[in-house]
């Protein structure tokens, strides 16, 4: 945790364990300082996770919205998570994944919200982007939701595998292994639709 300008401290998601803990704990006594933290520390991550697998802004910001009301709902009922990141991240991922088996298929959709907005002169070279990203999605869509958690979290979000394993609940061997089997089933769904 580090200072801001205002001298409250800001909170990094996954930094630290023990600062989830802390969040939480403070959380649970409806302190609204530390659900403000939360909010500023998680939101933004939920909705790229979220977009990742639906493809749509306003679906994604409904996600994580929806994400964090739960956990309000579940303080309120003191059924309050025990480990923060990982019940954020499993909520917004069933509830992705809920949104994403309802929606047919509507075209190609980008890894990135940003990547969106494209100009009206759309060139090869984007087209041929848009192209590559439908690939990775349709194969990250061929993973068990284990593996495709890892991915994201580990290479579209950032996380070292120590900070998966906490967000997960899982040991960091389980990540490494989890993570090896997800990129020789992505490299083989890859050359797959290669070959298409």
């Amino acid at each position: 945790m580090h200072e801001g300008g205002s001298g409250l401290p800001i909170y990094a998601p996954g930094a630290n364990v023990n600062q989830d803990e802390i969040l939480l704990n403070r959380a649970r006594g409806f302190d609204e300082q530390a659900l403000g933290q939360i909010y500023d520390a998680y939101f933004e991550r939920l909705y790229r996770y979220a977009y990742r697998f639906v493809g749509d802004v306003e679906c994604a910001q409904d996600i994580a919205s929806e994400t964090l009301r739960r956990l309000l709902e579940a303080l309120r009922d003191r059924r309050a998570p025990n480990h923060l990141g990982a019940w954020l991240y499993r909520v917004a991922h069933n509830l992705a994944m809920d949104q994403h088996r309802q929606r047919p298929a509507e075209g190609i959709v980008s890894l990135e919200p940003e990547l969106d907005q494209v100009d009206e002169a759309d060139t090869e070279a984007d087209s041929e982007q848009r192209l590559a990203q439908d690939q990775m999605r349709q194969a990250l869509g061929r993973l068990t939701p284990e593996q495709q958690n890892v991915v994201v979290l580990k290479f579209l979000e950032g996380y070292s595998n120590a900070e998966v394993g906490a967000l997960l609940n899982k040991p960091e061997g389980a990540v490494k292994s989890l993570q090896h089997r997800a990129l020789a089933a992505l490299k083989r769904a890859l050359a797959g639709l290669l070959l298409l």
